[in-house]
């Protein structure tokens, strides 16, 4: 039975991962009504405001769920509340004073509770999610002066830069639930020790991915930055290739999270030879918004939900055909890129695939956390298959 403090608290995610889930199913159809057709809302009438509500509002919810883990209900209600006010009163006035002052009040405060708890971690890799974090916090707060003042770019740079340390931050936080999960498997299944987190990798992706987007800032370090993204996206490979996903065949929910940490890989080589050649290379960030960002929040978010519940992600069949979905709605969007007339329904085809792959997994949040809340767990315990320090 939980104590009474534990009681009076609620695990970020029961809250955030489905907000976010509804929040992504409904962004981008939106998005495409308001940028390609006349009905739509102003919030998202332009690629640059498109952007900035995928990566500071979608991200940043699905980060708090992720991250904040157990919280006083008042905190929880209040940062929901204040992330919940930000979009739909967005919907309506984008510019109003006190929407942009929930806004940037939600923003302030996660990176207030979640900024300062990685700086004391003894190892330099664990330490870099301070900054990384405290990067996009301030990122969104500048676009959201910018939307304030009327002045947001068209071709946002900052929005390119968002991506980026978004990059970073999923390249790492994907790393550390994959090699332990994998780990967690092949030992049980095979009595073999697998890759693990490959920490001299991951040392050089933090390097390189840390310093591309300060590069790209100035256009003749260009052919530089994108040498160090080819690097990068190749030893992004070679990491979930020492992951051996061919032993994997019997689990499904570590193919799928596989399948988004590949997209990665791909996204930087294209993102790469996009740098070096000069076309499409906001395009091309949607390998890492669609497939990367899709099938590896989902799969984590559901992996967690499950886990918290005592369920097997294993058994639940969903994890797959989501990461599938998103690689669908990924591939169709980089091939509307060159498609002559038949751009827009090609990028209807990827926004109703990505919109279909978050109802699902809204619907399956739901399910687990509902199964989460009657069996009264803990919201501090993790099962062992699902737990992984920061700072080991």
């Amino acid at each position: 039975m939980l104590n009474p403090s534990q009681a009076a608290t609620v695990p970020a995610w029961h809250l955030f991962f489905p907000l976010a889930a509804l929040h992504g199913a409904l962004l981008v159809p939106l998005s495409l009504l308001s940028l390609y057709h006349p009905a739509g809302v102003a919030l998202l009438a332009s690629p640059a405001a498109h952007g900035r509500e995928l990566l500071f509002g979608f991200a940043l919810a699905v980060i708090a769920g992720y991250l904040l883990g157990p919280l006083n209900q008042r905190w929880l209600w209040l940062l929901g509340g204040l992330w919940l006010a930000a979009r739909l009163g967005g919907l309506l006035w984008p510019v109003a004073l006190p929407v942009i002052l929930a806004d940037g009040a939600f923003v302030l405060l996660l990176g207030w509770r979640l900024v300062p708890r990685f700086i004391a971690a003894k190892r330099w890799r664990n330490r870099v999610l301070s900054p990384l974090l405290g990067l996009l916090c301030l990122l969104a707060l500048v676009t959201l002066v910018w939307r304030y003042l009327g002045r947001m770019p068209t071709t946002a740079l900052v929005m390119h830069q968002g991506v980026l340390w978004l990059v970073l931050l999923m390249t790492f936080m994907g790393g550390r639930v994959l090699a332990p999960a994998v780990n967690g498997y092949l030992m049980a299944s095979r009595r073999q020790a697998g890759a693990g987190v490959q920490p001299s990798i991951e040392a050089a992706l933090i390097v390189l991915l840390g310093t591309t987007p300060l590069l790209m800032l100035w256009p003749p370090l260009r052919p530089l930055a994108a040498s160090l993204v080819l690097a990068a996206g190749l030893l992004v490979l070679l990491r979930l290739w020492r992951w051996r996903p061919w032993a994997c065949r019997q689990r499904p929910d570590l193919l799928g999270l596989m399948l988004g940490y590949a997209w990665l890989g791909v996204g930087l080589l294209l993102l790469a030879r996009a740098w070096w050649q000069q076309p499409h290379a906001s395009a091309t960030l949607h390998a890492f918004t669609i497939g990367a960002l899709g099938a590896l929040a989902s799969g984590i978010m559901l992996r967690q939900a499950i886990l918290r519940a005592k369920g097997r992600p294993e058994a639940e069949p969903l994890l797959l055909p989501l990461a599938l979905l998103f690689s669908l709605a990924a591939v169709l969007r980089l091939l509307a890129l060159d498609a002559g007339e038949g751009w827009l329904p090609l990028l209807w085809g990827s926004a109703l695939a990505w919109s279909l792959a978050w109802l699902l997994a809204a619907w399956r949040l739901l399910h687990w956390r509902r199964r989460t809340v009657r069996r009264r767990l803990d919201p501090g315990q993790l099962p062992r298959e699902g737990y992984r320090r920061t700072d080991p």
